[in-house]
């Protein structure tokens, strides 16, 4: 057989492979059996469906209901719509409705969601109903399958992809079967991924961190796939032991929330060899790689694609590592490259209105396949022929990379533009706080004042004082950076995959129930507007 150029005949391949193939719980699956029930479902689909597009909504947990739709409806040429079940009403019923879902597959966890949505043609498909498994068909004929398996395209979409929507309403990222056969091609490539991997899957199915980055390659592999249903920081460990994995993959603070589990002497003695995703602190993947004695790779990466900057040896601290050639930070005023970053002796960033600006690709806007049915967004995203990610970093002199936020994340001071994120990163030092989200609100003399939200940590009190000499020990806390507002909150509104959304605490600006201090002056002496010092108590809820 030729090399495959299709999910689709990844699947081909694996359906007389009795090897396990999927784990969940204390049940297991070999490739032959997920393909079979796969096969059933993707016929069910074809059946079910009448007119437009074959688009499936899956609100769904990972459970291997979502395995099983992914693969059958990559088996005959139908397309997966991840739903967000963080989604509710009007925002659910519109995800639904915008990307032509004909048919939504969910499950009793979710079911609620869906009374008083809209769903089209009330074609509803409840995988935990009784006789459920009654109205799935048989699997098709082998060879028939094989066939049809056979004669999808490789521009098929496979998938549509909700971007996160920290910054704005989801758009739905178009992926077709060639981009996900590459992606899953490079991530084998770039890691040391194997056929004999046991692939840990806690992170949501719906978003394209798991799919892209952990259950494409295993499929491509013929590895085993274990699913966690939802993400749990104290069952993480109990879990890559009980189920031998070697690999897991994250995105946003996993890493942070397993780190604040009591730690064992035995920590180490586990199986796990690799962990990978985007966007843990610096200090998070060196903690967690030493307590449990595994590699961590940062890497990133967008759901749109055509951009990478991939980790190296010997880079420095907090630096995202070198980018593909053909990646540059950009002016999106001046067209122009940015200069590279200048330190003083100290650390301190001297050059940030220059030196920081977007990530741009500047031969990638072909790679990126469109957002769904989203003409001003594509324009957004390819502009004079290049990829626009939509993401600010700056790089060193060494040619080493550093994330800034994203390009919502401007803010201008007092004249001078500051990004959002290297502040956060700076107030995260401090011992008491565990989430950082700065913001701008508007400054009566013109131009952003700097609001700070922090989350503290368990146990975690804000002291003004304590905080004010903090600030002044920083050596590389910019001029303009000190915050003008401190927020306190419970906690930081997040995504289903742990990513701060700043949507909302813009709405409020400073006009909210929260407990806020204020720095009047150019001293870092904060007072409160609200007479609290709250002291956040007991543990971080995980599950």
């Amino acid at each position: 057989m030729s090399e495959p150029t299709t999910i689709a005949q990844l699947i081909t391949g694996l359906a007389d492979d009795d090897r396990t193939g999927l784990r969940f719980e204390d049940r297991e699956w070999s490739w032959r059996e997920v393909v079979e029930e796969s096969r059933r479902r993707g016929e069910l689909a074809r059946r079910l469906h009448t007119n437009g597009p074959l688009h499936v909504g899956l609100l769904l947990d990972n459970t291997p209901e979502f395995v099983f739709w992914t693969l059958g409806l990559a088996a005959v040429g139908g397309t997966v719509v991840g739903l967000n079940s963080t989604r509710r009403g009007a925002d659910l019923e519109r995800d639904i409705h915008f990307t032509d879902c004909a048919l939504v597959v969910t499950e009793q966890a979710h079911r609620l969601l869906l009374d008083g949505v809209d769903v089209p043609g009330g074609r509803l498909v409840d995988v935990d109903a009784v006789g459920y498994a009654a109205t799935l068909p048989p699997a098709p004929d082998p060879a028939e399958a094989e066939a049809c398996e056979a004669a999808v395209p490789p521009d098929a979409v496979i998938t549509l992809v909700f971007t996160s929507g920290t910054t704005s309403a989801p758009k739905a990222v178009v992926c077709s079967h060639r981009r996900l056969l590459g992606l899953a091609q490079a991530q084998i490539a770039r890691r040391p991924l194997f056929t004999d991997d046991v692939f840990y899957i806690a992170m949501p199915l719906f978003h394209s961190n798991s799919l892209m980055a952990a259950l494409a390659p295993a499929v491509m592999l013929g590895s085993c796939v274990v699913l966690r249903r939802k993400f749990s920081a104290s069952g993480f460990l109990a879990d890559v032991r009980a189920f031998r994995a070697t690999c897991f993959n994250y995105v946003g603070k996993p890493l942070r929330y397993v780190l604040a589990t009591p730690e064992g002497e035995d920590d180490a003695d586990n199986p796990l060899r690799l962990a990978f995703g985007n966007e843990a602190d610096q200090r998070d993947v060196r903690r967690f790689a030493e307590r449990f004695g595994c590699q961590v790779q940062e890497q990133y990466g967008s759901s749109e694609g055509g951009v990478r900057i991939a980790p190296v040896p010997d880079m420095p601290p907090g630096s995202m590592g070198r980018a593909d050639d053909g990646t540059v930070v950009m002016n999106a005023v001046t067209l122009e490259e940015c200069p590279p970053a200048r330190f003083d002796a100290e650390g301190r960033l001297l050059n940030a209105g220059e030196a920081i600006g977007e990530i741009v690709g500047l031969h990638s806007a072909d790679q990126f396949e469109g957002y769904y049915k989203n003409p001003e967004a594509d324009a957004q995203r390819k502009r004079h022929g290049m990829l626009w990610t939509g993401d600010l970093a700056y790089r060193d002199e060494q040619g080493f990379w550093y994330f800034a936020g994203r390009t919502d994340d401007w803010l201008r001071v007092d004249g001078e533009n500051l990004a959002a994120a290297p502040i956060e990163r700076l107030l995260m030092r401090h011992p008491a706080i565990a989430h950082a989200a700065v913001y701008a609100v508007p400054d009566p003399d013109g131009g952003d004042q700097v609001v700070a939200a922090l989350e503290l940590a368990p146990g975690g009190a804000f002291d003004p004082d304590d905080f004010g000499r903090f600030l002044d020990e920083q050596p590389d806390l910019g001029t303009k950076w000190a915050p003008r507002y401190i927020r306190l909150v419970n906690v930081l509104p997040k995504t289903a995959t742990n990513k701060i959304t700043k949507t909302s605490l813009r709405a409020d600006g400073v006009q909210c129930a929260d407990p806020l201090w204020i720095r009047r002056g150019r001293a870092h002496v904060f007072e409160s507007l609200t007479g609290d010092r709250p002291t956040r108590e007991g543990d971080r809820e995980d599950d």
